[in-house]
């Protein structure tokens, strides 16, 4: 039993791969740079993931000033919006200005 242990501790393949490029890294750019290097890695993962999410899900534009200008103006002529395109709610408010005002009884 304790054999398989020792197995299951030992460092093989890939591993040593893996220790030799950071004892190279230590090396070449000495112990001062590597938290800089780390940081400089973690910088550009953390770019990549942001255009990631971005190219997955593009943020939609904001509403146009004319579109909020059609609405606020619906809304001032007590014209509902929802669920009605902005040629719908054009079309009201132009109905709306055209008619003439009510007299009050």
């Amino acid at each position: 039993m304790q054999l398989s242990s020792a197995k299951e501790l030992a460092i093989v393949g890939y591993e040593w791969i893996i220790v030799l490029a950071i004892i190279v890294v230590l090396f070449v750019w000495g112990p001062q740079k590597l938290p800089e290097f780390a940081r400089s890695i973690g910088l550009a993962r953390k770019e990549i993931d942001k255009a990631y999410k971005e190219a997955t899900n593009p943020v939609s534009p904001p509403p146009s000033q004319e579109t909020d200008a059609l609405i606020e103006t619906a809304k001032k002529l007590g014209i509902s919006t929802e669920g009605k395109t902005k040629a719908q709610i054009s079309d009201e408010i132009v109905k709306a200005k055209s008619a003439p005002p009510k007299s009050p009884p």
